[in-house]
């Protein structure tokens, strides 16, 4: 059987200024491209994390997709922090900067403080930690 190894995912965008912007100066990912490019690549905390215009994709594949509209329930991308009171600080602090929440931080059954919020686009965020 064939080994694979996950190393990183991708999302693609229709606004790609709009979603470096949200990642860069909302997140704090370490985005180097301008807003105009076509393609972000970086690696963020071991994973490979990529932004790929849907124009390009679907001429670089020939084909046709459809995606998600508003807030979708596709998949979620989960960051980690440190301790609970961290969860609630950057639910607040994200927020603040313009992340759409989903769901406020709770502490779940599981042990885990957890909240949801979501991209530009939609997409799910998770900020969680176990550590009280």
């Amino acid at each position: 059987m064939m080994k694979l190894k996950l190393e990183g995912f991708g999302i693609f965008v229709k606004d790609m200024g709009a979603m470096i912007r949200f990642y860069r100066d909302v997140l704090g990912f370490e985005i180097k491209e301008e807003e105009d490019t076509s393609n972000v690549y970086l690696e963020k905390d071991g994973t490979l994390f990529l932004l790929y215009g849907r124009k390009d994709f679907e001429t670089m594949t020939g084909k046709t997709f459809d995606y998600a509209d508003k807030i979708n329930g596709h998949y979620e991308i989960a960051l980690g922090v440190e301790n609970y009171a961290a969860v609630d600080l950057a639910f607040s602090e994200v927020t603040k900067k313009g992340a759409i929440p989903v769901m406020e931080p709770a502490t779940e059954p599981w042990g885990q403080r957890t909240c949801y919020i979501a991209d530009p686009e939609g997409n799910v965020i998770e900020i969680g930690s176990f550590q009280p």
